[in-house]
């Protein structure tokens, strides 16, 4: 498989993994109706620390991950801004990503690559990830996301159209023509998931039609007579049976309307099918002789139709959308909730209980698309937001997050009426030794949810069961993880697994395997092998992993 090449490629393409982990602490006075949710997040921070941060919680477990990240334009004012420990990166950092950067497309690929493996890791195995892009960077993107996800695992380029502008209207000559679509990217994480077949709603319906009743494939035993004709070659489109059935069907329709063959219309057929269909509750086929004396069967009206990567018919409302709930222009650009919305039933099929994250929240408009559609279908899904303050030396007030992402999603439950809620957040302390050594510590349950992802690649399944009294963290498989620990310090530096915790322990799980995380472990070596203990020291031994 062909590989894009870029600047800076060879050191950021596992930077994802020395990223440590952080807190993420709740910021009470920021909740709105956090009674009621029921899952719902609003994360402000770095969206590559707060995603390495969710991996304890949500590895695995995101159905549909919808993000709309800087197109690259040259005129976002966009800045690289993730600290990797290299000349190049630190003369890169906090410098606005302008359209005369000879670099930009490299800058632009070094921020998606961490964030895109985070996210693919965060992915459901039967889950799917959609990013809007333009062409600025589809080409480079399409690379990329063929490395990181699989070149099986691209699906399609969805083309959605975009508000035009008519600036060049004022020149007699152009460079271009102008833009008049965007695209979203959608790949999968497991190359043999099978979407749900997904229509499109039409605006006025679809009427019945009639089709001709033969077709070019060669079956003999589908060639038999219809209406005194029996053809040559090709064949039927149903068997002999549901064809001489189908004509019965329309001479009923026709007696019961009391009509004949060259005097009934098409609205008087259609509307005796839909009365048909609402009284008995199956389908009818039917079968006729046209007027010109060919065979042919119905094809019943429709609300829908099947979808295709054309999305024209979704409008660029998405400045409108924002505009209702704020009164005025508060953000460039931001996305229609209705293509946030179909994004997610074309993923979901028929379940209605999709966790959704998207990580570069903007106006919060994945959050306004998700709650919409809970309240058209009383579906139970779940959205996740991370958001960047984008404070900045000269505007050290500004907040994103707090003032667009929080304030929109608050407002959008006020405004229509959702039965909503979220917690807020905010990205904490990395949970590194230096940090920990430092007296800067988390509470219990962020630090247990944390070890137990690391001792097992997973979240807890029951996080109602940690508690910090008892020690306990988790079970897994065959083993059982306990953690000491105390968020103070002092207390810390003097706690140890003793024989008294671990005769404790040992008695609860007589025949399971004991990972202990503690400071330190005043039991001989020989004991521990007995009662089939395994000690990780914290915090130097923080990343052990259980290989079972």
């Amino acid at each position: 498989m062909p590989t894009l090449q870029f600047k800076g490629k060879n050191i950021i393409w596992n930077h994802h993994l020395s990223i440590p982990y952080h807190t993420l602490n709740e910021v009470e006075h920021l909740h709105f109706q956090p009674e009621k949710a029921n899952g719902n997040l609003i994360i402000e921070g770095d969206n590559l620390l707060a995603l390495k941060s969710l991996l304890p919680q949500y590895a695995g477990r995101v159905k549909c991950i919808y993000i709309y990240p800087p197109y690259n334009t040259g005129n976002e004012g966009w800045v690289y801004n993730d600290n990797v420990n290299n000349p190049m990166f630190k003369e890169w950092l906090g410098r606005e990503v302008g359209k005369d950067d000879l670099t930009r497309h490299d800058k632009w690929l070094c921020m998606m690559v961490p964030r895109l493996k985070l996210l693919r890791e965060l992915l459901a195995e039967d889950g799917a990830i959609f990013i809007s892009i333009d062409d600025n960077e589809l080409k480079d993107l399409l690379q990329i996301m063929d490395e990181i996800f699989g070149e099986k695992n691209f699906r399609n380029i969805a083309i959605i159209r975009r508000g035009i502008k008519s600036v060049q209207a004022q020149f007699e000559t152009v460079d271009r023509l102008n833009y008049g679509c965007e695209y979203v990217a959608i790949y999968t994480k497991d190359e043999d998931f099978k979407f749900t077949k997904f229509e499109i709603e039409l605006e006025n319906g679809k009427d019945g039609s009639w089709n001709n009743h033969w077709r070019g494939t060669d079956r003999p035993s589908m060639r038999y007579e219809v209406f005194g004709i029996t053809p040559e070659t090709g064949q039927w489109r149903w068997g002999k049976g549901r064809s001489l059935v189908a004509i019965d069907n329309y001479n009923q329709l026709l007696d019961e309307l009391n009509k004949k063959p060259k005097t009934i219309t098409q609205e008087e057929i259609d509307n005796w099918y839909k009365k048909y269909i609402s009284e008995n509750g199956d389908d009818i086929d039917l079968l006729r002789l046209s007027l010109n004396g060919k065979p042919e069967h119905y094809i019943a009206p429709s609300e829908s139709k099947l979808a295709s990567t054309h999305w024209n018919d979704l409008k660029p409302s998405g400045s409108s959308q924002v505009k209702a709930i704020f009164g005025k222009k508060i953000f460039d650009n931001p996305k229609s909730i209705d293509l946030v919305k179909r994004v997610i039933q074309f993923i979901e099929g028929n379940k209605k209980d999709s966790i959704v994250l998207d990580s570069f929240s903007g106006s919060g408009t994945t959050a306004h698309a998700v709650m919409d559609l809970n309240k058209e279908d009383g579906g139970n899904r779940k959205c996740i937001l991370i958001q960047m303050s984008e404070s900045t030396a000269t505007e050290p007030d500004k907040n994103i997050c707090k003032d667009i992402t929080r304030e929109r999603v608050k407002r959008a439950i006020e405004k229509y009426g959702y039965d909503s809620g979220f917690q807020y957040f905010k990205v904490g302390i990395p949970i590194d030794a230096e940090t920990l050594l430092s007296g800067n510590l988390p509470t219990f349950n962020q630090f247990a949810e944390y070890v137990y992802y690391l001792c097992t690649g997973e979240s807890p399944k029951n996080k109602s069961a940690i508690n910090e009294e008892s020690c306990f963290v988790g079970e897994h498989s065959n083993f059982v993880i306990y953690l000491v620990y105390k968020q103070n310090f002092d207390e810390l530096t003097r706690m140890a697994l003793n024989l008294s915790l671990a005769e404790n322990i040992t008695a609860k799980h007589p025949k399971k395997k004991i990972i202990v995380y503690t400071p330190a472990c005043f039991l001989e070596e020989d004991y521990m092998k007995e009662k089939n203990i395994d000690f990780v020291g914290i915090p130097y031994n923080l990343f052990h992993r259980l290989g079972v």
